[in-house]
């Protein structure tokens, strides 16, 4: 009996650290990129259940960096810098928008790129939204100011920001996905370029 009764304490021991493991939230750590080669805009945000917390945000000014090369070195170490710190489950990122300014779009376009290699570089899950995507998702309107997302960010998140509003943009891509959920966005797990290449053929021109 007292085997009996033993065996009855440790299967109720069990089962009992079973349920506390399987109600136990997992947290989902999101960063949040606005590209550019002039400021970069991040914000991080931590995510468990329906609620998400901020975590940090800020910008990485390259105004002073003249060379073009060495502003994208610069944003590919900075993201590796970021990723190293909070170690983000996935990566949320404005996806570069056609204007008329050729020039503009082409740098543009390589800051994403080497924000997105630094991703896969650490084998992290991209999401990409359209910038109008990301302001109808967090302010119900595609055209709002930047003055409009920046005020929403800190009514959602609960906090007070003087700082560039391109910290908020950042910001607000990482948001953005989590509002629309699993599968959003335009996703890649490609663990390298060349596989992210592979899986985005219209990003080959």
């Amino acid at each position: 009996m007292k085997n009996d009764a033993a065996l009855l304490i440790t299967f109720e021991v069990v089962v009992s650290t079973k349920i506390v493991q399987q109600s136990t939230t997992p947290e989902r750590v999101i960063l949040g990129i606005d590209p550019g080669t002039t400021i970069m805009g991040f914000g991080v945000i931590v995510v468990k259940g329906k609620k998400m917390s901020l975590i940090t945000l800020d910008i990485l000014n390259l105004t002073k960096i003249e060379n073009q090369p060495l502003k994208l070195k610069k944003i590919f170490e900075t993201m590796l810098e970021l990723i190293e710190k909070y170690k983000p489950d996935e990566l949320a990122i404005e996806a570069p928008f056609f204007g008329k300014n050729v020039q503009s779009m082409l740098k543009l376009g390589r800051a994403q790129g080497v924000a997105i290699a630094a991703a896969l570089y650490r084998d992290i899950p991209i999401f990409e939204y359209l910038p109008k995507k990301i302001k109808q998702s967090v302010t119900g309107n595609g055209n709002a100011s930047k003055e409009q997302v920046a005020a929403m960010m800190e009514h959602l998140l609960e906090f007070k920001f003087s700082g560039k509003m391109d910290a908020t943009d950042g910001l607000a891509a990482a948001v953005c996905h989590f509002l629309q959920g699993d599968g959003a966005g335009s996703k890649t797990k490609a663990k390298d370029w060349s596989s992210f290449l592979a899986a985005n053929p219209n990003r080959i021109k």
